[in-house]
């Protein structure tokens, strides 16, 4: 449900906001909050089969329930949005997730738990598309990425303090206190966004139609899919990387939160450092960081071996997780008046690129390869999508010349 007003182009003035680091923060504890149980239902599977009297593999269900929801909830809501002003749509977003995860809390058993997961999973990719607008509509144009970038920090940090958090609160007083702060979390944002966002009229001409003319645009799918397949070798590695450190590194299981925060930690550093590139040369960069994650995925299988080799790898493979904070200025680029879906989409995209992953590791895996191959499959991710950006990047030579590296 992402309302339709353009983000800030050249040329044109930023929205007043009488404090705008205030909203980006309002905005980031969304972030927080949606990070924070997305990655640590992961890390709660075992406490939902044991309270829930069900195996582990069916537990996974609620994590595929809520990836599910993203990709479906992200266009519906978003041409069902269009005409919605963007400071009441976040406020109507947020509730949804702060009802659906506290519902999530209450479950009385399994089947009611996955409706609960889906329900809670579809204001997310409609979330981070509004917010994502409304941070670049606050500043000056050559600094849009930059503020897009400090509104995903939510979700970035998220990974190294909110998903421990609730981790330990699952383990110490029950998985569905874990959701209960997420559900906290939610009335956070809300207060902190009908407090510091500023209140823009929704654009008169917008309509479902005009949003999804955006897929009429071969760029808006050009880039979603370098987000839906090379972002897929990131996933690919950080879901196997609990058993690779226990089988490959021969470390214990209380290694695991250090090493994931590790890679918390890249994915911060990424989008604090990145967005200064991109606001400067767009496309180049998101090119960059695909060369980057071919790289650094390729040597996943050489550090494995070490504890500190690995930790830095998985640093650096985490700086490239900036990849969707680039993507998702370049949509607002590309999208033309239906920047709403587009932006949205992105996190459908890189929810495909959660399942994408981790399906070829597996298979990689089960093939006999080892746990280690996760990197190489990875890196051929990401160099697929270095070749989808080949073809978006020549697109636009062709289509602007004098704009060669645009947006």
């Amino acid at each position: 449900m992402t309302s339709s007003a353009p983000a800030l182009r050249p040329g044109t003035s930023p929205v007043r906001a009488p404090h705008v680091g205030l909203v980006i923060l309002a905005l980031a504890v969304g972030g927080f909050a949606i990070g924070t149980t997305e990655f640590a239902s992961m890390s709660m599977l075992p406490l939902f089969a044991q309270g829930l009297g069900i195996d582990a593999p069916t537990a996974g269900h609620v994590i595929s329930a809520y990836a599910l929801g993203v990709v479906v909830g992200a266009p519906i809501m978003t041409v069902l949005g269009a005409r919605v002003p963007r400071r009441r749509l976040l406020l109507l977003l947020m509730a949804m997730f702060t009802l659906f995860n506290g519902l999530t809390g209450l479950s009385p058993n399994y089947h009611w738990m996955l409706v609960f997961r889906f329900l809670a999973g579809l204001p997310h990719g409609a979330y981070f598309g509004v917010a994502a607008l409304v941070a670049s509509s606050l500043v000056p144009a050559n600094r849009r990425t930059r503020a897009v970038g400090q509104m995903f920090l939510g979700l970035t940090i998220a990974t190294v303090v909110g998903v421990p958090l609730a981790s330990w609160l699952g383990q110490a007083v029950g998985w569905r206190w874990a959701f209960a702060l997420v559900a906290l979390l939610g009335i956070a944002t809300m207060s902190a966004v009908a407090l510091f966002a500023p209140e823009v009229p929704a654009d008169q001409n917008a309509s479902p139609l005009r949003e999804l003319g955006a897929l009429k645009r071969p760029q808006v799918w050009l880039t979603l899919a370098i987000g839906a397949i090379g972002f897929g070798g990131l996933f690919a590695v950080y879901t196997y990387l609990a058993d690779t450190l226990v089988a490959v590194t021969h470390m214990s299981l209380g290694t695991v939160p250090w090493v994931i925060g590790v890679f918390g930690l890249g994915l911060t550093a990424g989008n604090m450092i990145i967005p200064v590139f991109a606001d400067r040369a767009l496309m180049r960069t998101a090119g960059g960081l695909l060369v980057w994650s071919i790289v650094v995925l390729a040597l996943f299988p050489f550090t494995a071996g070490n504890v500190w080799t690995l930790g830095l790898n998985v640093f650096l493979i985490g700086i490239g997780g900036a990849l969707a904070t680039v993507l998702q200025t370049r949509l607002m680029d590309v999208a033309g008046d239906a920047q709403g879906l587009a932006a949205s989409l992105n996190h459908s995209a890189f929810n495909t690129a959660n399942a994408l992953g981790p399906f070829l590791g597996g298979l990689a895996i089960a093939h006999g390869y080892g746990w280690t191959s996760v990197g190489w499959v990875g890196s051929l991710l990401a160099m697929l999508g270095l070749g989808i950006w080949a073809i978006a990047a020549a697109a636009d030579v062709e289509t602007r010349p004098s704009l060669a590296d645009a947006e």
